[in-house]
C-alpha cells in the first residue's frame, strides 16, 4: 500500500470528500482560464470590487511596526470601535470584552459551531460555507427551505415549525442579510416575528450581517434590536470595506452569552492565538466611521444599486419574476420557467447550466446546489462585481446625490457586468 493511501485512509471521515469552497474554487478555475487567453466574466466569486479606503490603508501603513502578540479577544480598542460603531448604527449597547476579533467572520462561526453543542438551522439557499463547516464539525445540519415567492427569507412559522419538533432541543440559527446569494434582507416587521420564536425556543441566533452596511437604502437593522439576550452579531471588514484578504472578522454578543465568547477565546487561544496587529490597528479607524468613510459607503451603495436594477430588469426581461434587490451584490435567478428550452439543449440541471453558460459564454456564476438548493432546479447566483470599483466610486462622486446612476455610467464604468448580462441572455433565449 502506497504512503498516500495510508494517509487517506487515516483522514477525518467529516472531512473526506468534501470540495474546495464553491466560491473559492470558481474564482480559481476563472483565473485558470483568463490564464490560458479566455474571455471569462467574473461573476462567481463575491469579493467585494472597491478598493480598501485610504485613510484605512494609511493606519495600516502607520502600523506596520506592530509586531506583538495581542489579546485573545482582540486589541482593546477595536473592541471599543467595534461597540461604537454597533451603538451608532443599532443604538445597541455591548460590552467591549464581550466582542471578539478572528481572522474573518468564517473562523469565528466555524470555532461557534465547535464549542456550542447543538443543531445547526440554514435557510436555503444560503452561503456555501456554513453547511461544510458543520460538517467538519460533527454537528447535524437541518435544512430550512424557503421560497422564491417570499424573496428567499426565512419566515417565523418555518422556523416554528423546525423548532416545534423538539422545543429543548439546542440549536443556532444563522440569518444572512441582506443575504448572500439572493440580495434580498427582511424587514423590521419580519425580523421581530422572527425574534418572537427564536425567544420562544431559546434560539442562539447568528445573526450574519457582513452585507448590512450595502443595504442599498442604508436601512439595515439588526435582529439583535428585538432579541438582544440570544442574539450574536457577525461582521469584518471583507465585504463593506472591501478588504477581504485582510481577513479580519468580529462577533459582538450580549453579557448573557459571555460563556460562550469565552469558550471560543479559549480554542482561539490554541489554534489562531490573535489576528494580525498591524490589520486590527487599522480596523480601529474602519470602524469609527466619519465623513469620508460615509462618504465611500454612499457612493458603493449607489453603485451597487444601479448595477442591481440594470440586472434585475436583464432577468425580468427573461420573463423571471423577481422582486427588486435589496443590497449586497447577488442575484439568485431560477430559471426553471425556461426548463422547456433548456432541456432541448440538454441542460437539466443548475450544475450542466453552470458549465454550458461558462463554456459557451464565457460567464461564471455558480449553480444553486451550490447554495443547499435541489439539484432540479435551475437556480444560479451570480455576483455582479466584475468591474473597477476605484475608478466607479471616483467617478460616482462627480454624479449628484439626486441623479440616478445611469445605463451610460454602467456602460462606462461596469461595462464587464452589463456585457456578461447582455451574454447571458441571449444565450438563455
Amino acid at each position: 500500500m502506497s504512503t498516500n493511501g495510508i494517509h487517506e485512509m487515516h483522514l477525518n471521515l467529516n472531512v473526506r470528500g468534501l470540495p474546495l469552497s464553491a466560491t473559492l474554487e470558481i474564482n480559481e478555475l476563472s483565473n485558470t482560464l483568463i490564464a490560458q487567453g479566455k474571455q471569462v466574466y467574473k461573476l462567481g466569486l463575491g469579493q467585494s470590487p472597491f478598493p480598501v479606503p485610504q485613510e484605512v490603508v494609511a493606519a495600516l501603513q502607520a502600523n506596520a511596526h506592530q509586531k506583538d502578540y495581542l489579546p485573545v479577544r482582540g486589541l482593546p480598542a477595536l473592541q471599543q470601535a467595534v461597540v461604537s460603531y454597533i451603538e451608532r448604527t443599532q443604538g445597541l449597547a455591548y460590552h467591549p470584552q464581550n466582542v471578539l476579533i478572528g481572522p474573518g467572520s468564517k473562523e469565528l462561526m466555524f470555532i461557534l459551531q465547535l464549542v456550542y453543542y447543538g443543531d445547526l438551522v440554514i435557510p436555503t439557499p444560503s452561503w456555501v460555507s456554513y453547511a461544510p463547516q458543520a460538517q467538519i464539525v460533527g454537528r447535524q445540519v437541518r435544512w430550512v427551505p424557503t421560497r422564491a415567492e417570499n424573496k428567499w427569507l426565512l419566515t417565523p412559522d418555518e422556523l416554528e415549525k423546525v423548532c416545534a419538533e423538539d422545543p429543548a432541543k439546542p440549536r443556532i440559527v444563522i440569518l444572512n442579510y441582506p443575504n448572500n446569494p439572493t440580495g434580498y434582507s427582511y424587514s423590521e416587521d419580519e425580523l421581530k416575528a422572527l425574534a418572537v420564536v427564536a425567544r420562544k425556543y431559546r434560539i442562539i441566533m447568528l445573526s450574519d450581517e457582513i452585507y448590512g452596511e450595502l443595504q442599498f437604502d442604508s436601512g439595515h437593522r439588526s435582529i439583535a434590536r428585538y432579541y438582544p439576550e440570544g442574539t450574536i452579531i457577525s461582521s469584518g471588514l471583507s465585504k463593506w470595506c472591501g478588504a477581504g484578504g485582510w481577513r479580519l472578522g468580529t462577533f459582538a454578543a450580549p453579557q448573557e452569552l459571555d460563556w460562550l465568547v469565552k469558550a471560543m477565546a479559549t480554542v482561539a487561544s490554541e489554534t489562531y492565538t490573535s489576528v494580525s496587529a498591524p490589520i486590527q490597528y487599522a480596523a480601529v479607524r474602519a470602524f469609527e466611521g466619519g465623513e469620508t468613510m460615509e462618504a465611500y459607503l454612499k457612493h458603493s451603495r449607489r453603485i451597487l444599486k444601479a448595477i442591481a436594477e440594470h440586472v434585475h430588469a436583464a432577468l425580468a426581461g427573461l420573463g423571471l419574476a423577481l422582486p427588486p434587490l435589496d443590497g449586497g451584490f447577488y442575484a439568485f435567478p431560477d430559471f426553471t420557467p425556461l426548463a422547456a428550452g433548456l432541456s432541448a439543449r440538454g441542460i437539466t440541471t443548475s450544475a450542466q447550466l453552470c458549465t454550458r453558460m461558462l463554456e459557451e459564454t464565457g460567464v461564471a456564476v455558480l449553480p444553486g446546489t451550490c447554495f443547499g438548493r435541489p439539484e432540479s432546479e435551475l437556480s444560479l447566483r451570480l455576483a455582479y462585481v466584475d468591474f473597477d470599483g476605484a475608478a466607479a466610486l471616483q467617478a460616482a462622486a462627480l454624479v449628484p446625490d439626486d441623479q440616478p446612476l445611469g445605463r451610460e455610467f454602467l456602460q462606462a464604468h461596469c461595462n464587464r457586468v452589463v456585457t456578461a448580462m447582455e451574454k447571458m441572455c441571449a444565450w438563455l433565449k
